[in-house]
């Protein structure tokens, strides 16, 4: 049975996992990665298409205090997944170039205002000085880089 999130939820992952995704069990390390990085320690993951890394990154963060920042350069996988986790009552956003300037604002004050526990980023978008200034006062709980081998230009 998949339910909504709200803050007074188990900080126990697997409960998290079995409440909000509906899984009973991990697959794989998913359980020792999601310990390692909710802890805080600095995590290098290395999955297959399909292999869960998401589901690590975010029951991490929602583990912590703070927002979660995701750097991803797929639009479209962005968009997919902040969708899923707004039906399960995750307060989730993007912030890429299909975004009017209006919505880009709207996006940055909620995340000021500590309403959004799950941001979904461009990397270009995240390098911009008017952007890390806006993240100088936000508590983060951790910062993961999804889809890395598709950010060419970061690899040089």
């Amino acid at each position: 049975m998949v339910c909504r999130y709200n803050q007074s939820m188990s900080s126990q992952p697997l409960e998290l996992l079995h409440q909000l995704f509906g899984y009973e069990h991990f697959r794989g390390r998913q359980e020792e990665i999601i310990k390692t990085a909710s802890e805080g320690r600095d995590t290098l993951v290395l999955m297959p298409t399909g292999g869960g890394k998401s589901i690590c990154y975010q029951i991490s963060g929602l583990l912590r205090k703070g927002l979660t920042i995701v750097v991803s350069p797929l639009i479209a996988l962005m968009q997919d997944q902040v969708s899923a986790l707004q039906q399960i009552g995750i307060e989730a956003a993007f912030l890429n170039s299909s975004l009017s300037a209006a919505e880009q604002r709207k996006v940055l004050d909620n995340v000021a205002n500590e309403t959004i526990k799950i941001l979904y980023i461009a990397p270009e978008r995240l390098v911009q000085p008017h952007t890390l200034q806006r993240f100088r006062n936000t508590t983060l709980s951790l910062i993961a880089i999804d889809e890395a081998h598709c950010v060419s230009q970061w690899g040089r």
